[in-house]
């Protein structure tokens, strides 16, 4: 079987992902949360992980942010999309995270991205775990969860907006990535006009990245 070059691997991930921050410090944007004095840090540096949903646009950082909750707090960490997910696939988790649950240990992150999807009967499957703190539920939606969650389950979660990216967000990350990006930063990469990339992203850091990438990769030489 033929290996790839280590080089060539790191390619064949999106930027946007090679990019995706790991720690609260290394996150950037929404500030009101993840600021010295925001809830998010708060939770995280008073080790209490509450049941949340993340109400925001696409590309703000709503899964990254459940994931570094998870890895930072030390709990495992589950995901499913409520695009591809049923019942039975959440009680497969609440039946696996009950088994896993011990006095001294905290209870597992579900993160549930597009959380709005699901019906009625599917979120009240969670309410149970939930109350009971077999799961901690992070819930991600664009929609607003006052017309999209049933109410039973928004009174057991906080909601946190996040909002649109800034260009002074934007401005960081477009640097981050051809400063910190094992690939981008081997080319000789100088930015004479960023206005288009941010204008494009609409305050999506995804497609920010995206588009950087394909703009870096159409452009001849090095």
């Amino acid at each position: 079987m033929r290996h790839l070059n280590p080089f060539i691997r790191i390619k064949m991930i999106p930027l946007a992902e090679r990019m995706r921050p790991a720690t609260l410090d290394d996150f950037v944007g929404q500030s009101h949360l993840v600021g010295r004095d925001g809830p998010l840090r708060k939770a995280l540096e008073q080790a209490r992980i509450h049941s949340m949903i993340f109400w925001g646009p696409p590309g703000v950082g709503k899964t990254t942010l459940a994931q570094i909750l998870a890895t930072q707090s030390g709990r495992i960490f589950y995901t499913i999309s409520a695009v591809n997910s049923g019942v039975k696939d959440v009680r497969e988790i609440l039946e696996k995270a009950e088994k896993q649950k011990f006095f001294d240990r905290p209870s597992p992150i579900l993160f549930i991205d597009e959380i709005h999807r699901f019906s009625k009967s599917q979120q009240d499957s969670l309410l149970g775990a939930v109350e009971k703190g077999i799961v901690t539920l992070i819930g991600a939606t664009t929609e607003n969860p006052s017309f999209e969650v049933i109410q039973a389950l928004l009174s057991r979660c906080q909601v946190y907006i996040l909002q649109p990216l800034t260009t002074e967000d934007l401005d960081l990350m477009i640097s981050n990535a051809i400063t910190k990006d094992e690939n981008l930063k081997r080319r000789s990469i100088e930015i004479v006009e960023s206005n288009a990339l941010k204008l494009y992203s609409s305050g999506d850091g995804r497609k920010l990245y995206n588009a950087l990438e394909i703009v870096v990769e159409s452009t001849p030489g090095g």
